[in-house]
């Protein structure tokens, strides 16, 4: 159950949804200040402009940037005698994964080093899950994100084919690009391929043909990219966000692309380079692999997984898992290649259980908002996004096997983006019924279906910010 406005203002919100009308319509009308913070802050996270203009570097601006996007959120909701933060079982679930890691520190095989990661990394991660999730409360918002991710990987995209396509096809594996999540190939597929399906959104809820046809091209060239980082583990995320996209393609009958990428994906096959195709092939042929990586991870993977069992309540320490290896495999100084380990490793079965709670919180939450918009016919984009947020977050589940990123940005940012999908579904149903408290599934599709015909085009409805 959750607090009114009016009843200890100060504390957080807790439940999976605010209990009022009038805690909905603060939602709408939340300050715009800190949203447009974290859209800035996005932008420095994915393209890094202080790697070009280094007097930016030595401001730190990133930091500077969600710092006060974090101090002006409390500031203006603290004003408006708003709770702090609207609390979901996602938040809690991740304050507790974060409690968890401090309370292991003193037990970490290097306490320090955890302590750093911790304050470098992991926290700040954390945060901008809990911003990011109390920022993006209505439609256009979540609009917003969505358009400017999908432009910001445009230019991912592009260094990855340029890359590439200077290199050519027998050369060494492409460099990534210079920022903080796509420093290497394999990160930057794993970035390109969490935006893609939020970029597929946008192109089945555009109704102009210029923008369509702007969007076919983004993400014909995001799976382009994905494939000139010759990563396995993107490999595998871009088929998983296929198969889910055809089905649900299916299910919003829009046969037609579903066909047309099945088409596409066809016609790509000839184009592929044959090492491309080699490389795939070692994901189940892993002897044939010349670089070595692949038994490498195999080695890696079995010295985790022994140290796990072996380990069960609180592992190594947050990210300790390069000395925990040391000790069983040898002094190589390499990760654990999988987030999943990385957490059993680091934080034990406990710190492992949280993470799986929270991943599959998130990836329900996101369904929970797409069944629930799909009769309503106002709601057709918000159900388009959140189906395309559950598809990011199934494919980062897929990913995060072969990715050491379990304190990243990753999977927090676009975990955030469920939760405040379910802001934004309580936030149009409040203004589609005019603020009914109870409202029957019957009432609810009709007021949606009042406004979907009182507007030429849905998408251009304003929404309260």
């Amino acid at each position: 159950m959750t607090q009114s406005l009016g009843t200890e203002w100060w504390r957080p919100v807790s439940g999976p949804t605010p209990a009022s009308p009038s805690a909905v319509a603060a939602l709408a009308q939340d300050s715009a200040l800190p949203f447009r913070g974290m859209m800035v802050f996005t932008f420095i996270l994915l393209l890094s402009p202080q790697t070009f203009i280094p007097v930016l570097a030595r401001a730190h601006i990133a930091l500077l940037t969600g710092g006060l996007a974090v101090v002006v959120h409390w500031w203006s909701r603290f004003k408006t005698r708003q709770p702090i933060m609207r609390v979901t079982r996602e938040l809690w679930l991740s304050a507790v994964l974060l409690i968890w890691a401090i309370v292991t520190i003193p037990v970490s095989q290097w306490p320090m080093g955890s302590l750093q990661i911790l304050v470098d990394l992991f926290l700040k991660a954390v945060i901008i899950f809990w911003l990011l999730s109390n920022t993006v409360t209505t439609m256009s918002r979540l609009l917003t994100v969505a358009w400017g991710v999908s432009l910001m990987a445009v230019p991912l995209a592009v260094t990855a084919v340029r890359s590439f396509s200077g290199a050519g096809a027998g050369a060494s594996r492409i460099v990534g690009y210079e920022a903080a999540l796509t420093q290497n190939p394999n990160d930057l597929a794993l970035t390109l391929n969490l935006i893609l399906p939020l970029t597929v959104a946008l192109f089945l809820i555009s109704r102009q043909a210029v923008l369509r046809g702007f969007l076919a091209g983004v993400i014909v060239l995001d799976a382009t990219a994905v494939v000139a980082t010759f990563s396995r583990g993107g490999f595998l995320a871009l088929a998983t966000i296929l198969v889910l996209y055809l089905r649900s393609l299916h299910g919003l009958r829009e046969r037609r692309w579903a066909i047309a990428a099945v088409l596409l994906a066809l016609a790509a096959m000839p184009l592929l380079p044959s090492s491309y195709l080699e490389r795939l092939g070692t994901i189940t042929n892993v002897q044939a692999d010349q670089t070595g990586s692949a038994q490498e991870r195999v080695r890696d993977t079995k010295a985790a997984v022994s140290f796990v069992l072996s380990h069960p309540i609180t592992g190594a320490g947050l990210g300790m898992n390069i000395l925990a290896l040391n000790e069983i495999r040898g002094a190589h100084w390499l990760q654990v290649h999988n987030a999943y380990l990385e957490y059993a490793m680091d934080l034990g079965w406990i710190g492992l259980g949280l993470f799986l709670l929270l991943l599959a919180s998130c990836i329900r939450t996101a369904a929970r908002v797409r069944t629930q918009c799909a009769e309503l016919p106002a709601l057709r984009d918000l159900c388009v996004l959140a189906e395309a947020i559950r598809i990011t977050l199934v494919a980062f589940a897929v990913a995060a096997c072969f990715h050491p990123v379990a304190y990243h940005f990753f999977f927090f940012y676009f975990g955030a983006l469920a939760v405040a999908a379910g802001a934004v579904y309580e936030v149009e149903i409040h203004t589609a019924t005019g603020g009914a408290p109870r409202a029957s599934p019957d009432s609810l599709l009709m007021a949606t279906s009042a406004t979907k015909r009182g507007s030429p085009d849905s998408t251009s409805r304003k929404t309260p910010r």
